[in-house]
């Protein structure tokens, strides 16, 4: 290529700088402060553009896209009001280590600064939610800016960044640089493999380990599937039992005998119990969230900490760990592996013998059933509902996004993850709307997959026009909405911590949702019965087109076990503690009974 066909304007080098990172979709929404850049998306057809319905639709379905495929999401808006729209879910990405490049639109150069028209910060602003972000004020290096913000995207931990765009440099001439030639910031080197004494070390205490535990996270998710599989093998060749975070699922299958379910707030009583009780605690890509660690100072207080993690700034941030270990998890690991086959001084029969006693009090944790709930033959049950679901499921190519609430919990809890990159959910963040426009991207990416967003009634609500999209580009998305007509996790803390005082979580005015999805040009489908459930889940399944179901569930089900606010792990609310009086006492802010 000459200097001469290297010259274009700068719409045009976003268009090839995106097409030589590899990117197929972008998410977005036009404005008049990238007109230039859409003028040159509808001359070409390399990149397909998906047109949301609101910005911050187009985030949540980059993240999805990202989160499923191991890939950069991308988005496109405009300056002001188009740019504050994707502050959430560039926060979200933030928090869950999500991979995505937001360009935005601002005024031109010469009025930045002057309150003009739709004008706004948009790298003030979001400086604080991003890995990094540029506003480009010379046209010759816009396109090095690109391939950066893709290489920082991705790389390390990976994360959001914003590339703010005047709209006079997008129509100003200058050079195209290819990814190859163009200017990386030096200043920006992640550490990837691990220090060997310190991995040496991890592995000699992993072997003096009595009651061990393999606390994974959702950095083994975002390595890549080699990490997984590595994964995989550690606990294959140690015999050590696993739990998992909200982000982690499916790093480590469900069906896996070693597998003890999530742990947390919503973790099950073996995982949080072993987490608790053990000697040896081995962190991997995990960042000790407050909804893990339950109150700090009773949070596995007799054990030794190994915590493996690419971020720096992760380590010793909340828990103090004995043995940190810097880098990527996945080469991590295969350095661990490594050094495990090769200590021969003990076999490994004998090695898991000595960790007999620990999986029996393993076992009797187990027999307690934490998961358990009263079934009903007049009402759905949610957790039942979720059975169900991945009963029909589980043996189709199926992708699972979520709101934010009970379902959401429900879902981590019932539905068995056996593959990474098949859970896309809020996790740090917990932004009620992220699971349809984030199954619309998940859909796009794997257009011949079922993609289900598990729902809550109120969460739908927050990004529901965004059904215009899925049938305008014929995705067939399915919403299955645990229909309980209230804000259900608000529900339950108000129930259980607030005296009953039920504040503003009951929904008198709830839409139609069957009505809803036709009204859009969808699919509705409603069911009360549990004994219709199953034939009603396969008609949407069935179904090829974007469907909403509206799963009427019990309005007043608790999610079960749960850790108080300011109690151990060990201090766990159980189902069958759960006080049957407080249920039958709830009230809403009008003083109504509500059973």
């Amino acid at each position: 290529m000459s200097e001469t066909d290297n010259r274009m304007t700068g719409a045009e080098i976003v268009l090839r700088a995106l097409k030589d990172n590899g990117v197929e979709v972008i998410f977005g929404y036009p404005g008049g402060a990238v007109l230039p850049i859409y003028d040159e998306i509808f001359q070409q057809e390399d990149i397909k553009h998906i047109l949301v319905r609101h910005e911050q639709g187009a985030g949540h379905m980059a993240e999805g896209y990202a989160r499923s495929t191991g890939k950069c999401g991308v988005m496109l808006v405009t300056s002001g009001p188009g740019a504050t729209n994707a502050v959430t879910p560039l926060q979200d990405a933030l928090m869950d280590s999500i991979p995505l490049v937001c360009i935005s639109g601002q005024v031109p150069t010469t009025l930045i600064g002057s309150d003009a028209f739709q004008e706004c910060d948009t790298v003030g602003i979001t400086r604080p939610c991003t890995k990094h972000n540029w506003l480009v004020k010379d046209v010759d290096e816009l396109a090095g800016i690109i391939h950066e913000a893709f290489r920082i995207a991705q790389s390390g931990r990976p994360g959001p960044v914003v590339v703010d765009i005047p709209k006079d440099v997008q129509f100003a001439t200058g050079t195209y640089r290819p990814p190859e030639a163009a200017r990386v910031q030096k200043s920006y080197q992640p550490k990837l493999s691990g220090d060997s004494a310190r991995i040496e070390e991890a592995v000699a205490l992993m072997c003096s380990a009595r009651r061990p535990i393999i606390y994974s996270g959702g950095g083994v998710v975002n390595s890549g599937p080699e990490a997984s599989t590595r994964l995989r093998e550690l606990v294959a060749l140690t015999g050590f039992p696993i739990t998992s975070t909200l982000m982690g699922l499916g790093a480590y299958p469900a069906s896996g005998e070693n597998w003890l379910g999530m742990l947390g707030m919503h973790g099950t009583y073996e995982a949080n119990m072993a987490m608790h009780d053990c000697d040896v605690m081995v962190c991997i890509g995990a960042r000790f969230d407050d909804r893990i660690t339950g109150r700090l100072n009773a949070f596995s207080p007799n054990s030794k900490k190994i915590h493996i993690d690419i971020d720096p700034s992760s380590i010793n941030k909340i828990v103090h760990v004995d043995v940190p270990v810097l880098g990527d998890v996945g080469r991590v690991l295969e350095d661990m592996l490594r050094l495990w086959r090769a200590s021969a001084d003990q076999a490994d029969a004998d090695r898991k013998a000595q960790l007999a006693d620990w999986w029996s009090s393993i076992q009797r944790w187990r027999a307690r059933n934490s998961l358990a709930y009263k079934p009903s033959s007049d009402v759905i049950m949610p957790q039942y509902a979720i059975q169900r679901l991945y009963a029909l499921t589980k043996d189709r190519d199926t992708y699972i996004t979520t709101e934010v609430g009970q379902h959401q919990m429900w879902a981590a809890q019932f539905y068995g993850f056996e593959k990474p990159n098949r859970w896309m959910t809020s996790g740090g963040l917990g932004t009620m709307g992220y699971g349809f426009p984030a199954a619309i991207g998940v859909q796009v990416a794997h257009p011949e997959s079922l993609v289900i967003d598990i729902a809550g009634d109120a969460s739908i609500q927050m990004c529901i026009q965004e059904m215009s999209c899925a049938v305008q580009y014929g995705l067939p998305v399915k919403i299955f909405i645990l229909n309980n007509q209230y804000m259900g996790m608000v529900r339950q803390w108000q129930q259980l911590l607030h005296g009953n005082r039920l504040s503003n979580s009951y929904t008198e005015a709830m839409p139609d949702f069957v009505k809803l999805a036709e009204a859009y040009g969808g699919v509705g489908i409603r069911c009360e019965d549990p004994a219709e459930l199953d034939d009603a889940i396969r008609m949407m399944i069935d179904t090829k087109a974007p469907v909403i179901f509206d799963c009427r569930v019990a309005n007043l089900a608790n999610c079960f076990p749960m850790i108080p606010s300011g109690k151990a792990h060990n201090d766990m609310l159980l189902p069958d503690e759960a006080t049957d009086e407080a249920v039958a006492n709830a009230i809403d802010a009008k003083g109504r009974q509500l059973v």
